[in-house]
């Protein structure tokens, strides 16, 4: 049995440059390859499991699960450093292998280049390794490394950081001191932190005369600082802040989706939409019917305007279908030469051919060799290429598209919307990931806004960065959900109510939804992200949008929110006379009859909230 056999992949990110190496693996250097994380599943405490960072050169063949992970970093294409060309011996391709190194043996580690060169070192003068990040940067990477390794910078070089001992007692420092499992201890370090409770300023005061290194104290120094910050000695009271309780969550059951009958009711006699909003309004409360699924979102994804007329959208297609096989050409016309002197193209045209090989490949739609919608798939991916030079292609683009085109099963169409798609979600693909971690940030702010104690737990348990939602964030949950429930909340979400970023709020349901799982069994960050991952397939997306709207409302109706929150929202600042554009309530909707029929006029019938709940519970069991 292999040696690592008995471990499992927590993370992976591929375009990564080997730029310096032992001797043994001197053939690998400027090599691109992907890094992955490995960690043992032969002990069940979290503390003791051992970890290894592993790199493979892209040329080896690995299996396309490996590949297809559970949480990945966005990894957008840039030039190659090197090509693997004829300079290679004969036999190359049967001596590549993979590089392992034991986090026990990283002492020390140095970041560099804005974040995009990494040098691990063992302890002596000379590195064990070092990588150039070409599809992004290494900054995710070196937080997965302070997740399992005590790390503090160096005085002399910020960007350096010293690894110290993987003490069980060090790691549990910061977290809880009811949690330590001190016993006696020869180091003085120890016996100081027993009386800590007792006297903490005694402690505080005293700790430059022991022999304390410097990052014990600062472990010191920020509990002490968190102790201040929390509550204040007072005789035998203790004075706590306590953070404003929120409005009672008020309760949103999901309504039926809207009809063929609805729809075409609201058109005029020119084929125009008279009323848009409320026709969104009721896309959001309850999605569409399958059957018009494929006109509605050619209107949510931007393809259609909103205000056009029948003959207007007829020309619009024409118009549409002369540019994409255009673009198509483009490509398709490109010479074995050019390819071979086009690395950036090169590049992306395999990346294109590995993720559409394994997209989805379950579902009948994709299933089987030789399937030609797969080949739609990658001629559509390769198109967007041409159509948007700057970003190319990244991993995850083909999970957007696939339910795309398996609804509208027609090439020119799913691309269209699929750039509507991508015009919406584009700042996920950002190559410094600045979008994304923007993203996290902003999860973060609101649930330590709607739940402080679940946000307080996850920053104590090494999981306040919220990586482990980083996949729900960069598809849109899609890997989390059926294809009809993505379906359904895809096109709820394309609606922009009642908020802006409410997927975010859809994230903190769901962790509001898992807490007691992840407080009860006190997971730290392996344990957080494998049972997130574990969620994959089991969410009861109708509930979960339930809940998010409850949560958005609770907010909006706070007295102490901050414009910090109301800006993630979109919701007006505090003094602004302006009024967020989401703000109206999602229950002002026509009077939509599936008797209806199309007309050159239609009212606008407005539906009072009490009108509106009272439909709710009419129809809270459809869905």
């Amino acid at each position: 049995m292999d040696e690592f056999d008995d471990y499992v992949e927590s993370y992976t990110q591929d375009g990564v440059l080997l730029k310096q190496a032992p001797s043994s693996y001197i053939s690998f250097v400027n090599t691109i390859g992907t890094i992955y994380i490995l960690e043992s599943l032969q002990n069940d405490d979290s503390a003791s499991r051992k970890q290894f960072l592993e790199w493979k050169p892209n040329d080896v063949t690995v299996d396309s699960d490996v590949q297809d992970q559970e949480w990945a970093v966005v990894n957008t294409v840039q030039k190659r450093v090197r090509t693997l060309s004829g300079n290679f011996p004969s036999d190359y391709q049967g001596r590549l292998k993979s590089f392992k190194i034991s986090f026990d043996d990283i002492k020390s580690f140095h970041v560099g280049n804005k974040n995009r060169q990494l040098i691990l070192y063992d302890g002596s003068s000379e590195p064990i390794c070092s990588f150039i990040f070409q599809h992004g940067n290494c900054e995710c990477l070196v937080n997965i490394f302070k997740t399992f390794l005590r790390v503090t910078p160096s005085r002399r070089d910020r960007h350096l950081y010293v690894v110290h001992s993987n003490n069980l007692e060090l790691q549990q420092l910061h977290k809880s001191f009811a949690t330590l499992n001190i016993n006696s201890d020869p180091n003085p370090f120890w016996s100081m932190v027993k009386t800590f409770k007792e006297n903490p300023y005694e402690v505080y005061n005293s700790a430059d005369q022991r022999e304390v290194d410097e990052f014990q104290r600062e472990d010191l120094n920020r509990s002490l600082s968190e102790y201040e910050e929390t509550s204040h000695s007072g005789g035998d009271y203790e004075v706590i802040q306590k953070v404003p309780d929120l409005p009672a969550r008020k309760d949103f059951p999901r309504l039926r989706p809207l009809s063929e009958e609805q729809w075409k009711s609201q058109f005029n006699c020119e084929g125009r939409l008279e009323d848009v909003e409320p026709i969104k309004s009721l896309i959001f409360r309850g999605g569409v019917q399958p059957s018009i699924r494929k006109e509605v979102w050619k209107f949510l994804l931007d393809y259609f305007p909103w205000d056009s007329t029948e003959s207007q959208r007829q020309k619009l297609v024409i118009q549409k279908s002369d540019e994409y096989f255009t673009m198509k050409l483009q490509w398709k016309s490109i010479t074995k030469i050019q390819e071979e002197n086009f690395s950036d193209y090169r590049e992306r045209k395999s990346l294109i051919e590995k993720d559409v090989n394994r997209t989805d490949r379950t579902l009948e739609f994709y299933a089987g060799d030789n399937n030609s919608n797969l080949q739609t798939l990658n001629d559509i991916l390769m198109t967007y290429i041409m159509y948007n030079f700057d970003l190319g292609y990244v991993q995850g683009m083909s999970d957007l598209l696939a339910p795309i085109l398996m609804l509208l099963r027609n090439e020119c169409d799913s691309f269209w919307c699929f750039v509507g798609f991508m015009n919406k979600v584009i700042s996920n693909f950002d190559i410094d990931q600045a979008g994304m971690k923007e993203q996290l940030s902003n999860l973060h702010t609101l649930l330590c806004f709607a739940d402080p104690q679940l946000a307080n737990y996850l920053d104590t348990h090494d999981s306040g960065n919220m990586f482990f939602c980083f996949r729900w964030l960069l598809v849109w949950f899609k890997r989390e959900l059926s294809q009809d429930d993505v379906m359904r909340f895809w096109e709820v979400l394309w609606t922009g109510y009642p908020c802006k970023n409410f997927h975010l709020l859809v994230g903190v349901a769901i962790l509001q939804n898992e807490r007691k799982a992840l407080m009860s069994n006190n997971y730290g960050f392996t344990e957080i992200l494998k049972h997130i991952n574990e969620l994959s397939g089991k969410l009861d997306i109708a509930l979960m949008l339930n809940k998010a709207e409850g949560i958005f409302y609770q907010i909006k109706e706070a007295e102490h929110l901050t414009d910090n929150i109301r800006f993630i929202l979109g919701l007006s600042l505090l003094g602004s006379n302006s009024v967020g554009s989401h703000e109206q309530s999602p229950f002002e909707s026509p009077d939509l009859s599936t008797n209806s029929q199309p007309q050159c006029s239609v009212e606008h019938v407005s539906i009072s909230p009490d009108e509106g709940t009272f439909e709710q519970s009419i129809n809270s069991t459809f869905l």
